[in-house]
């Protein structure tokens, strides 16, 4: 829904644009280098054919034309033209001109003729601007669309983590591991993060990298002394904003393939740089056993979230490349970072 504010904008620079239209118009009907002073009847006249196009425009065209009932549009058209015309030889050139013009009538053609070029320049620039418009709304609702799809993409994935981490902390705290205040203390900064400073579309690309290594390091707490995590970070310019949640959706996948399916020399390895063009390229590589079990792994509700994410935030800004060997997976994702 359009709201009222801009209605009111719109109809405003509608009525401008009308006045301006209509005078310009009647500058040109009425110009006559043979008449430097301009006749009362052009002027009546043109009032005659801009009150016909005033209702053809205001009236029936939203009435008949955009409801689709073309058959009563053109017939009530033809009407006002009738009348138009009507009272251009009936009465107004009676009164100016009795003894001249106003003694005949000089056809259906001619009238034709000395309305239409008029009525269908006005009608036609209203149909013109109701159409770009209804452009410009359907614009906003294609936009007002995809911002509620990415906000539905953002809310899958905190209840996506938290449901992966509340497990860990569960077999943890089972085991009465000494480690459980620390998992808590990471996992409320991590949930911090994605409850507080992920509400915008975009965030600052160092907020981003400290949340990434925060996430990697409660993560990192499931591999113990199971394998090694590696995570480099190269980035000079701090005036490059991202989508939020984006990369930490490939390292928790990367985590989930190697510890479901290792219980030994898991190897995980991230690295993140951006250039001072603000390309940004990622690469997140781990280790793995191609077991049963970890089959629908690049399938999960995590990747298939972050690639519609990407298309829809990053068209033609992006390239990701996911590569799988016989105990190697790869994600390679290279992208236009937008300017605070």
């Amino acid at each position: 829904m359009v709201p009222k504010k801009f209605s009111l904008n719109s109809l405003s620079k509608e009525v401008i644009f009308q006045v301006i239209l209509n005078i310009v118009l009647f500058l040109f009907f009425s110009f006559d280098r043979n008449e430097p002073q301009i006749p009362e009847f052009k002027i009546v006249a043109f009032l005659n054919y801009a009150l016909g196009a005033l209702i053809i425009n205001f009236v029936l065209l939203p009435h008949f034309f955009y409801r689709k009932k073309y058959f009563f549009f053109f017939l009530y058209v033809a009407i006002m033209v009738a009348i138009i015309i009507a009272v251009e030889e009936l009465i107004l050139e009676r009164i100016y001109y009795p003894d001249t013009r106003g003694q005949h009538f000089p056809g259906v053609i001619y009238s034709l003729l000395d309305v239409m070029p008029v009525i269908t320049i006005l009608a036609g620039f209203k149909f013109a601007w109701d159409a770009s418009k209804k452009q410009l709304e359907v614009e906003e609702l294609r936009l007002s669309i995809r911002d509620s799809e990415l906000q539905f993409l953002k809310s899958q994935i905190n209840p996506h983590f938290l449901f992966n981490n509340l497990n860990n902390l569960y077999s943890y705290a089972i085991m009465q591991s000494p480690k459980t205040p620390s998992i808590i203390l990471e996992l409320s900064s991590v949930l911090r993060y994605m409850l507080y400073d992920c509400k915008e579309k975009y965030v600052a690309l160092s907020k981003e990298i400290e949340h990434l290594k925060n996430f990697t390091k409660l993560n990192e707490l499931q591999i113990e002394e199971r394998g090694t995590v590696t995570i480099n970070t190269s980035t000079t310019e701090t005036g490059f904003k991202i989508a939020p949640l984006i990369l930490n959706v490939f390292i928790e996948n990367a985590f989930k393939h190697s510890t479901a399916s290792q219980s030994k020399d898991i190897n995980i390895k991230i690295d993140l740089t951006v250039n001072d063009a603000g390309i940004l390229d990622f690469k997140c590589n781990n280790t793995f056993q191609p077991v049963g079990n970890t089959d629908s792994l690049s399938k999960g509700i995590g990747l298939q979230n972050v690639k519609k994410r990407l298309q829809l935030l990053y068209p033609d800004a992006h390239e990701l490349q996911i590569s799988e060997s016989e105990n190697n997976y790869g994600v390679s994702l290279k992208m236009q970072l937008k300017t605070v």
